[in-house]
């Protein structure tokens, strides 16, 4: 997947293509255990198909490097509400995010962190999700926006939140209305739920993937007074 960028890291960050390609899938199948071979083998859409074989290879192809053993052998469990952790290394944390043919793996020790990345298109239900997910200071910083910057801006909130839920481990249950972005300083959140600490502990970080894709993560270390983190191409 490429060489880090940055040295010394506490977050490891993988960007990547995603090919799909039945020549990738026929290579990469060899990777995922029965489960994962049964989730694929469930898509009808032959893509979608070759995209999630893609996808959870590469995911355990990375793991394995930072655990030194073999893809196929990792052996990862899903905790209470569903988040994937590895059985015999639950002190690494690890997220994966997707859309469209864009990929984003994120990993680091002693961390909760999750990360989210979505393309920037025009939705029918955006105003919907507005009122039903966003806290009241985030839907009047939106519906004060000219039209123009209302789809990115909702993209960037969103990711924000979706990335927060995903770190807690709870998912969307937990409520995206709950965890309040900032309006004014992206990077940081206003409120969160109590169980889950200060806001202030939690750090949002953008991940740069071009105008037209939106991602974040969203990390609360334990190790270290500063989240450094590591892209690797």
């Amino acid at each position: 997947m490429g060489k880090p960028v940055v040295e010394n890291p506490d977050i490891k960050l993988w960007k990547g293509d995603i090919a799909a390609t039945e020549t990738d899938c026929r290579q990469y199948w060899h990777i995922l255990d029965q489960t994962e071979q049964q989730h694929a083998n469930a898509f009808k859409n032959e893509l979608l198909r070759r995209r999630y074989v893609e996808i959870h290879a590469r995911l355990r192809i990375v793991l394995a490097d930072a655990v030194n053993t073999a893809p196929e052998q990792l052996r990862i469990h899903k905790a209470e509400y569903g988040k994937p952790y590895l059985a015999d290394y639950p002190e690494l944390a690890f997220n994966l995010s997707h859309t469209a043919n864009k990929m984003v793996i994120a990993m680091a020790y002693n961390c909760e962190l999750g990360v989210d990345i979505e393309q920037c298109k025009p939705r029918k239900n955006l105003v919907a999700l507005v009122d039903k997910c966003f806290s009241e200071e985030e839907k009047s910083h939106w519906q004060q926006l000219p039209k123009s910057q209302q789809v990115q801006a909702f993209y960037q909130f969103w990711t924000r939140k979706e990335a927060f839920v995903k770190a807690t481990g709870r998912g969307i249950a937990l409520g995206l209305k709950h965890c309040v972005v900032n309006p004014k300083n992206l990077n940081e959140f206003l409120t969160i739920p109590k169980e889950y600490g200060k806001a202030s502990e939690w750090l949002i970080q953008p991940i740069d993937f071009g105008e037209t894709i939106c991602s974040a993560l969203v990390s609360r270390c334990w190790v270290g007074a500063q989240t450094i983190l590591r892209v690797v191409c």
